[in-house]
């Protein structure tokens, strides 16, 4: 096993890394609309979403991999009436259509609309 840490996504803000690389998969923990610098993205789901899939890349790019190996994401969305925004903004990142599951919850770490995580090959 190996952490992945890149300064170009934002640190962890809890007892976790930004993803650990297994054999020959990464495993992202969620990422939030944080910057890198850590300050948080408010706006709407769209821009969160960007945000969220910004911090992915640079994870991955990080283990040598990118979003165009993600061959699975878990999406958390605050609320399922953000679910076509979401989709608008996750189809320019994910055009390949990994895997995905995709749940509502009742609340996010500091109150985001968007986590997503996810798994990628090397």
């Amino acid at each position: 096993m190996k952490k992945i840490a890149t300064t170009k996504a934002p640190g962890a803000i809890g007892p976790y890394s930004q993803g650990m690389i297994v054999g020959d998969l990464v495993f992202t923990s969620g990422q939030i609309p944080l910057r890198p610098d850590g300050s948080f993205l408010e706006g709407d789901v769209k821009e969160q979403t960007h945000q969220v899939c910004k911090n992915l890349k640079a994870v991955l790019e990080e283990a040598g991999s990118s979003l165009e190996k993600v061959v699975k994401t878990t999406v958390f969305l605050s609320d399922m009436g953000y679910f076509a925004d979401f989709n608008e903004v996750y189809a320019e990142y994910f055009a390949h259509k990994p895997g995905r599951s995709t749940v509502a919850v009742k609340s996010l770490p500091k109150d985001a609309k968007v986590e997503i995580e996810c798994i990628a090959t090397l």
